[in-house]
């Protein structure tokens, strides 16, 4: 049996409307709005999903959300879905959102359609009917509507949808563990770092229990007696990257090669701590034409650039674009201290860029970026202190 999106399913967008002025999102109320941003691999995320007025609600009673919807982007980063599994208020989308809704659930299982959706057939379909807009690439509903999928029996659909539905079960309780262990691993950074209260000699919090503290004219705080400061260059090497030619094919590939990070794979995996590699691959001719440098398993990417502060580690070997500046550790200073030491110096190292087209932050000025530096012995045992967070993600 084939299924047309455009003909036997219900298919909306808000096309046309503008969408909401900063303004008019509210900090609560009893409506929600969805936008591309809260799509995420496959699911909702609710905890950036944004509040609206009734009054905004009512105007677009049309995709007024319900559950098993399953919700398209159609614009920026297109293609990415996600389902209403639980509607705890009355919910509708932002400008850059279709709805589908099953309406023959008789004959398709909204569960296999939604996998389906998530499946590398929907990218290759997306990427055949893609348009460009003057900024920003869109799809188009009068695209999506000719998308038409071959299904199975109903009874087929639904087993395989069982099995399916328990793998993303699984992934989604994974994603809730390593988000509580890396709560808890951010919490002893700040806890020994931010707020000085590393374990004493007697296992004591430090500063807390009277431990001596000294001011460091450099970072105008006082901190622990014996720990100094430093610039962000005595942390890690720094190390930017470029882009080969794209009018050469030679340069890139998707399988082999060494994986090249941008920014814009690091906002589709925004909130995940680790990469492996992004869209594209390059080429050992690649590698050369650029200047590249291929940086080891552990390196902190920070995005330097449109938009500067995505941070992730790399879980391979790795290059990048110009839009990186990234902190490859030495042998003092841990992958993990680097990561938790730039991330909450994000404010600081966004007041020091400077840009006209757009803000970017140089190595030199991010290299002199003044933090603090521990003893060595109370990094190391901050490293073991992590080890057991760290062995028990699940990658």
């Amino acid at each position: 049996m084939k299924v047309n999106i455009g003909n036997d399913l219900y298919l909306k967008g808000r096309i046309g409307w503008k969408g909401l002025s900063k303004d008019e999102y509210l900090e609560r109320s009893d409506f929600r709005i969805i936008n591309g941003y809260s799509l995420k691999d496959g699911y909702i995320d609710w905890n950036i999903a944004g509040y609206i007025s009734k009054e905004r609600y009512e105007e677009s009673p049309e995709i007024k959300l319900k559950l098993n919807d399953i919700l398209i982007s159609k614009d920026g980063t297109i293609g990415k879905v996600g389902i209403v599994r639980n509607l705890l208020s009355p919910t509708t989308v932002a400008s850059g959102i279709f709805v589908l809704r099953n309406i023959i659930d008789d004959k398709l299982d909204t569960e296999y359609l939604f996998q389906y959706l998530k499946s590398p057939n929907f990218k290759t379909f997306i990427n055949a009917v893609k348009a460009s807009g003057s900024t920003i690439i869109h799809l188009y509903q009068r695209d999506l509507a000719k998308l038409e999928i071959e299904v199975p029996n109903l009874g087929v659909q639904k087993s395989i949808a069982k099995i399916l539905f328990s793998i993303d079960s699984k992934i989604e309780l994974n994603n809730r563990i390593n988000a509580e262990l890396e709560a808890m691993a951010k919490t002893v950074y700040d806890y020994w770092f931010v707020q000085f209260d590393f374990p004493d000699k007697n296992g004591k919090p430090y500063k807390t229990s009277g431990g001596k503290m000294v001011w460091n004219e450099e970072l105008k705080r006082e901190i622990p007696e014996g720990w100094e400061s430093g610039e962000l260059n005595k942390i890690g090497d720094i190390i930017g990257g470029s882009t080969p030619s794209k009018a050469i094919k030679e340069n890139f590939c998707i399988g082999n090669g060494i994986p090249w990070i941008t920014p814009k794979d690091l906002s589709i995996h925004k909130g995940k701590k680790y990469i492996t590699r992004g869209e594209l691959n390059v080429t050992e001719s690649g590698l050369k034409s650029a200047s590249l440098k291929i940086m080891p398993a552990g390196t902190v990417l920070l995005s330097s650039r449109a938009p500067i502060g995505y941070l992730a580690i790399s879980r391979s070997n790795v290059t990048t674009n110009q839009g990186f500046k990234s902190f490859v550790p030495n042998s003092r200073f841990s992958t993990e201290f680097i990561f938790y030491t730039i991330k909450n110096l994000i404010p600081e190292i966004e007041a020091n860029s400077s840009g006209s087209t757009f803000q970017e932050v140089s190595t030199s000025t991010l290299g002199s970026i003044k933090t603090v530096l521990p003893t060595n012995d109370i990094l190391n045992i901050f490293d073991k202190k992590l080890n057991p967070f760290l062995n028990n993600k699940i990658s």
